[in-house]
């Protein structure tokens, strides 16, 4: 079943300009589903409209078979959780926890249980007892988590929720989240920029540019397949190498040399490679480059290289020899080239 659906949403301020432009995408039971992008793409205003905290210009909202465009927040049936924890300076974990319910007028013994059983399931029982101040700021995003655990919502909104953190607890909050909605099994929306996290948190990813969808799909298929120029740019680390090439008869040109390449489109193109996809040849069988800078990363090795006037980025193992001189020629397989429309960005399937 379908636990949200967005129907054609489109956001527009007083002052003409246009957040959202109109944005079609379902969310499934249980599915945890990932919008990403840029500063300024509309991603987190598209999830405070899920949310009833900015209001739907055009198009409809529908949650759990219902169309909540006019209903308030407090009645969607939603849990958010912020990128700045949001808690109670005052109150200690368990009042932080437990206040949205109070409010609702739960029953105190199920209160109990509700905050119980979510302080075991992101290990912080042993908090319960102490104030915001007290807690590092892990501890204090599970409690922000907790507040949202305890409403059993029909779908979590998280906005940005890691960016406050240092890298390492990034990444191990990251796991924990995803681990806890596999767990519980509830519908989720997770709006980030950060394309890793988007890559390893996502059974869906949502990329967003401008205010439009510009690709919808499984982390895989992006970026195996990305859809734009923008899309193969923006996900990926490093990004993919985009250059500039013309495909004449059976080959590919690129600033003046020529290799073989048996794909059915003609003419100019915006070619797209992954770093990994690209190889230093044994051979003079490649594209002759010249090294700029490199990058050592412990197990790998960031080759940057001049190709006539454009840049290239490789990725190997660092254990592999690089040649003294700086001088490389660079292989791929004809089937990891992309190609993209030099004027529409779109991608070409030939």
């Amino acid at each position: 079943m379908t636990t949200l659906r967005i129907k054609n949403v489109k956001k527009v301020y007083p002052n003409g300009a246009e957040a959202v432009k109109g944005v079609s995408v379902d969310v499934e039971d249980g599915e945890l589903v990932v919008f990403v992008g840029p500063s300024g793409c509309g991603k987190s205003t598209l999830l405070r409209m899920v949310a009833g905290l900015e209001s739907v210009t055009e198009g409809e909202i529908e949650l759990a078979g219902r169309v909540v465009n006019d209903l308030e927040p407090a009645d969607r049936n939603i849990a958010m959780v912020f990128q700045n924890y949001a808690l109670y300076p005052h109150m200690s974990v368990r009042k932080n926890l437990a206040y949205g319910l109070r409010n609702r007028k739960t029953p105190q013994n199920e209160i109990d249980a509700r905050v119980n059983e979510a302080a075991d399931l992101l290990q912080i029982a042993e908090f319960l007892d102490r104030k915001p101040s007290q807690l590092s700021g892990g501890q204090r995003q599970r409690v922000a988590m907790g507040r949202a655990i305890v409403r059993h919502p029909a779908i979590f909104l998280f906005d940005e929720p890691l960016s406050n953190l240092d890298a390492k607890l990034r990444n191990q909050m990251r796991l924990e989240i995803k681990k806890l909605q596999r767990r519980l099994e509830t519908a989720a929306i997770y709006v980030t920029h950060d394309q890793v996290e988007a890559m390893t948190l996502a059974d869906r990813i949502v990329v967003l540019n401008g205010g439009q969808i510009e690709q919808v799909g499984t982390p895989a298929e992006i970026y195996a397949n990305p859809a734009t120029t923008f899309v193969a740019s923006f996900i990926g680390a490093p990004p993919m190498n985009m250059l500039e090439a013309n495909v004449t008869g059976d080959a590919l040109e690129i600033e003046g040399q020529s290799l073989p390449f048996p794909r059915s489109h003609r003419g100019p193109v915006r070619m797209g490679l992954r770093p990994e996809r690209m190889q230093i040849n044994g051979s003079d069988a490649g594209l002759n480059a010249e090294i700029t800078v490199l990058e050592d990363l412990g197990a790998t090795r960031l080759i940057h290289a001049r190709l006539g006037n454009q840049e290239v980025v490789l990725s190997q193992d660092a254990d592999l020899p690089v040649p003294s001189d700086g001088k490389i020629s660079i292989a791929f397989r004809p089937d990891d080239v992309h190609l993209f429309d030099r004027d529409s960005g779109r991608r070409i399937d030939a």
